[in-house]
């Protein structure tokens, strides 16, 4: 009997290239976005991310969900685009707005003034504290879950949070006090 028809469905669906990038897409470009902190690379990245896992489909071992598994992809495909000499760029917040032609009630969110100012701070902090507040404010990984997927101790995760909202907090408190 064929390998294929012996999988289960999910694992069946899980396999399907365009399910799994339809799927998925979105997730993979912001976890990218918000550590390039560029549309185009981002999308570079992405794409980047799909072929390589796609490619490696038959790796895959379901040890882990899916979107982990790619997330991870993401991860070093985004640090092995930063060890290349020319990334070495730095981007205000005007360039980082939606390339959409729509408003949506999101971008209309993001683009209030309080908002910026904090994603502007929040783009200041080095790659491994906003790596790591990107993974608790927006993914909602707990330090167990996020210290695994940096391949990092638990306490060490603790302290790159602490230390990112720390500076948060210092930077914002600064602001309001001149």
């Amino acid at each position: 009997m064929d390998k294929i028809k012996e999988r289960p469905a999910a694992q069946m669906e899980a396999a399907d290239p365009d399910t799994i990038v339809r799927t998925h897409w979105g997730e993979v470009w912001k976890y990218l976005f918000f550590m390039t902190r560029s549309h185009s690379t981002a999308d570079d990245l992405t794409q980047d991310t799909f072929i390589r896992a796609l490619r490696g489909l038959d790796s895959f071992r379901h040890e882990a969900s899916m979107k982990t598994w790619l997330l991870r992809i993401a991860r070093n495909t985004y640090i092995n685009h930063k060890r290349s000499a020319f990334v070495r760029r730095v981007l205000t917040f005007a360039e980082v707005q939606p390339t959409q032609t729509q408003t949506s009630a999101e971008n209309v969110y993001l683009a209030e003034a309080g908002e910026r100012r904090i994603w502007e701070l929040v783009f200041r902090l080095p790659d491994k504290l906003r790596e790591t507040l990107l993974l608790e404010a927006h993914y909602g990984m707990t330090a167990r879950e996020g210290a695994e997927w940096l391949g990092i101790p638990e306490g060490t995760y603790k302290s790159r949070l602490s230390r990112a909202r720390s500076r948060m907090e210092r930077w914002m408190n600064e602001e309001g006090s001149t």
